[in-house]
């Protein structure tokens, strides 16, 4: 599949700031099953970092401004040829071990809704093998967090969507990986695309899901917002420990105002 991106992203603030200071991670990862075609991040007027490899095995880049300013726009572009490989990744160079994401983080640490619902899900499976537990810790995230936007925002963490009821990909996610870490499974928060329409129709979307460790087979993503395994509709960008640390733009204003998000996502697929 042929995947095409535009997505932008404007900062606006309410009174001049002084510059800003960007850490990116908008390149897709160098893996089996996806292959840039053409790829482009922009910063207009900005110094653009040379563009690193860290040890999670994902592309990073820096963004720097220093002057006044009342906006800041980051503008992605590019395509990417996919295939479907089940949701195991292969072919990602990496340094850091699964160990290292066996650790919970102030987003993940699990409350005693999240050590029931892992309980739930994992009754029965004890002779089961660890692909089979991973499937059953995801659809159990799926059923206990109906879909629903508005319902969380940025900085939810995982207790407190459990706390709600429900939520979007980011809940979802770190949900998922507070529950893996329970039943003593590495996983880790990944950033990425989404095209969820089968015609090829222009779609709009980044996206978050799960990669939990899997012996014999590495890191394994489930994504529990649509009850599936990422397939030739995703494209995969980076890794963290929660939303926090894999955020696509991470970013330090200098003499800072209150702000404006404004972002806008759009891609469009072509079978080959």
């Amino acid at each position: 599949m042929i995947l095409t991106v535009r997505h932008t992203t404007r900062y606006e603030f309410a009174t001049p700031v002084n510059g800003i200071i960007q850490s990116l991670q908008l390149i897709p990862a160098k893996c089996e099953g996806q292959k840039i075609i053409d790829w482009k991040v922009e910063v207009p007027g900005a110094m653009m970092g040379e563009v690193i490899r860290n040890g999670a095995g994902d592309y990073l880049q820096t963004a720097s401004l220093r002057q006044p300013m009342d906006h800041i726009e980051v503008i992605v572009s590019g395509t990417v040829e996919t295939q479907d490989m089940s949701g195991v990744l292969r072919g990602h160079r990496e340094r850091v071990p699964p160990q290292a994401y066996t650790r919970p983080t102030p987003r993940t640490e699990p409350n005693r809704a999240i050590h029931e619902l892992t309980e739930a899900a994992l009754t029965g499976l004890e002779g089961a093998s660890t692909l089979d537990r991973a499937h059953a810790l995801a659809a159990a995230v799926a059923d206990a967090l109906p879909y629903r936007p508005g319902a969380t925002h940025a900085h939810t963490t995982a207790a407190e969507a459990m706390n709600e009821g429900a939520g979007v990909c980011q809940d979802h996610t770190q949900v998922l990986i507070s529950c893996a870490h329970l039943a003593g499974l590495p996983a880790r928060y990944v950033s990425g695309y989404l095209n969820a329409t089968e015609d090829g129709t222009p779609h709009e979307a980044s996206h978050a899901w799960a990669e939990i460790f899997v012996d014999g087979l590495g890191w394994v993503g489930f994504d529990a917002s649509n009850k599936s395994c990422p397939n030739a509709h995703y494209i995969r960008l980076g890794s963290g420990l929660d939303a926090q640390d894999a955020a696509p733009i991470r970013g330090l204003v200098l003499g800072g105002a209150e702000e404006r998000l404004h972002v806008v996502v759009v891609i469009e697929a072509q079978q080959q």
